[in-house]
């Protein structure tokens, strides 16, 4: 580049250029390092110096990355271009980054506005459940709102026993059997048939495969399910199927000769 000992007519300074196109002085240093946009002349003094076609350029610049690109993208695919067709294909490919990135932040907001009303319905902060809740939103998991509901030993538990695979395919299990207790129950079979036998034991497996074997949840796993807190549009759903499951589970610890309930409630 050449030196100028005064800055000569039609060439503007670092900090005239940043105040005419609205951008920071340490934006145009930024551009100047990254091979983007570099002044046309320094002066003697060391001050960098523009012109009107580097004032065009960086309106372009600034127009591009306007709409997504990177400076990366502007320097490395766009600049070099001049077939209209291949700007196009890149216009078409950020166009759907830009699509992705629509379709994220919609996710987030509706993530953002599910969590407020969590926050709204618990009676303290505690941003371990905040935390879990928004995990599980991500998961796209329904019962989301349950963990309000939980104290922090059930959490604990629920951590420790289950990652995200397990968690869902657990969930799932759950959400079967719930329907499977609704459908014996509508069909008339009766909870002490052997076919409500076999239920209960799937049932209590899957009990078991939750606490781990651990009684001491059992109790807490009953008070949940009186808890009247519950989404109202589940509540309804569980009280059907526990008409089926509660008679069958007695039948079933009946040939046991076993009521782990009550035995865990003492």
């Amino acid at each position: 580049m050449e030196k100028y000992r005064a800055i000569p007519p039609g060439y503007m300074t670092v900090g005239e250029v940043a105040k005419k196109m609205d951008v920071t002085v340490r934006t145009l240093q930024h551009y100047d390092k990254e091979k983007l946009l570099s002044p046309s002349a320094v002066s003697d003094g060391g001050r960098r110096l523009y012109t009107d076609r580097d004032i065009i350029k960086l309106h372009q610049i600034l127009s591009l990355k306007h709409l997504g690109f990177s400076l990366d993208d502007i320097r490395d695919k766009l600049i070099p271009l001049d077939a209209p067709a291949d700007v196009a294909q890149i216009l078409s490919e950020q166009a759907a980054v830009v699509r992705e990135k629509i379709r994220n932040l919609k996710k987030s907001l509706s993530e953002i506005e599910a969590l407020k009303t969590e926050v709204l319905e618990m009676q303290q902060v505690d941003f371990k459940k905040y935390a879990d809740i928004i995990i599980n939103l991500e998961m796209k998991n329904d019962f989301y709102w349950m963990i309000k509901h939980f104290d922090s030993e059930m959490l604990d538990h629920i951590r420790s026993r289950f990652d995200k695979e397990s968690g869902m395919a657990f969930l799932q299990k759950f959400l079967q059997l719930q329907e499977k207790a609704i459908q014996l129950w509508e069909d008339g079979v009766p909870p002490e048939s052997p076919q409500g036998i076999q239920f209960a034991k799937a049932y209590w497996n899957m009990i078991i495969e939750f606490t781990g074997g651990d009684a001491s949840m059992l109790p807490k796993l009953m008070q949940m399910g009186q808890n009247d807190g519950f989404d109202q549009e589940w509540k309804p759903k569980q009280l059907k199927a526990n008409i089926f499951i509660e008679p069958a589970l007695d039948a079933y610890f009946s040939t046991l000769g076993i009521d782990p309930f009550q035995e865990a409630a003492k």
